[in-house]
């Protein structure tokens, strides 16, 4: 069993498990709450262009040749990339994929100049809010409070500390990683 990472876009055939996936799961949780036209929509709001370098990135976790997990970000201001998209299949959660996704999509964002990440997610989300806290992301919301109060949950977290000394145009494109080499 490999995982790989593989840099892409949302229009490769490779990544319709994780938009149909998300497009479901978000679907049964919010249903119509955020748009009349449902999570179709919110997947849609923003262009495939927005998550291509040199400002923004898209990736796929492949394993044995299937999708089973991804993530994307896009320029949020000159210093933070904002993550959007995290998703592991549903069959195969609890096994640490997203952590997997979340690390890459941090050293990525950190070899295309960014020092900071921005992200936000949904209140019927505890597993997301978990990871988040979990890995060092700071709430920018009362993690006491009822989080349905805020429907959308911000997150940042500093990532200085992983942007190469130079990083250049190669270092914001690679095609593919062995998920968890230290390349």
């Amino acid at each position: 069993m490999s995982d790989t990472f593989l840099y892409t876009t949302p229009l490769d055939p490779r990544a319709k498990p994780l938009i149909d996936e998300l497009i479901h799961e978000y679907d049964s949780r919010y249903g119509t709450y955020f748009n009349a036209e449902g999570a179709a929509a919110e997947l849609n709001r923003y262009p495939p262009e927005a998550f291509a370098p040199p400002h923004g990135n898209f990736l796929l976790l492949i394993r044995n040749g299937e999708t089973i997990g991804g993530g994307a970000f896009k320029h949020y201001d000159d210093r933070t990339a904002e993550f959007k998209r995290i998703w592991t299949r549903s069959d195969l959660r609890r096994q640490g994929l997203a952590r997997k996704v979340l690390v890459e999509l941090e050293a990525q964002a950190a070899r295309q100049g960014y020092t900071r990440i921005y992200l936000t997610t949904g209140f019927r989300q505890p597993e997301a809010v978990g990871l988040y806290l979990n890995y060092g992301y700071t709430a920018l919301f009362d993690t006491s409070a009822d989080p349905e109060i805020y429907k959308s949950l911000p997150f940042e977290k500093d990532i200085t500390h992983l942007v190469p000394p130079a990083f250049g145009a190669e270092a914001a494109e690679p095609r593919l990683r062995v998920a968890g080499a230290n390349l």
